[in-house]
């Protein structure tokens, strides 16, 4: 693992997740901004130099999918672990598709996301265990 702490920009449009991600990842990364859309962090991420991004995939506007795209083209190296509710195939394949290296379920924020973004940061891959809940109904994906 690099001696350099782990800087991560956290997305999403939910203020009490942003927190909770802040508040779980504080003492083990840099949380260099913390941002509630996609545009935003296209916006910051070649100011703020990222090395892993948390971001969420059913966003207001542009989705997680549709941000991971742009953030590529914007050229950002970053590692992307998406940080969602969303435990179905497709969208774990979408999330794969879109170049993510990590996939956390909201429900295992707590135990899954510092775990999963150190794994980002070393290029490795992680995707929180599907067990937390029963499986919903399938939902249409958001457009990439």
């Amino acid at each position: 693992m690099p001696c350099e702490p782990v800087r991560v920009l956290l997305v999403d449009d939910n203020e009490g997740m942003l927190s909770l991600a802040t508040r779980v990842l504080r003492n083990s990364c840099v949380i260099v901004g913390a941002v509630s859309d996609g545009a935003a962090a296209v916006e910051v991420v070649g100011l703020l130099r990222p090395h892993v991004i948390v971001l969420d995939i059913s966003m207001h506007g542009m989705s997680g999918l549709e941000t991971a795209s742009a953030l590529r083209q914007a050229g950002s190296g970053a590692a992307v672990v998406f940080l969602t509710i969303h435990d179905e195939d497709e969208f774990i394949a979408a999330a794969r598709a879109a170049g993510g290296t990590g996939y956390v379920l909201k429900p295992r924020l707590v135990s899954d996301l510092i775990t999963a973004v150190h794994e980002a940061r070393e290029g490795r891959r992680f995707e929180s265990p599907r067990d937390c809940w029963p499986r919903p109904a399938p939902r249409p994906l958001p457009t990439a």
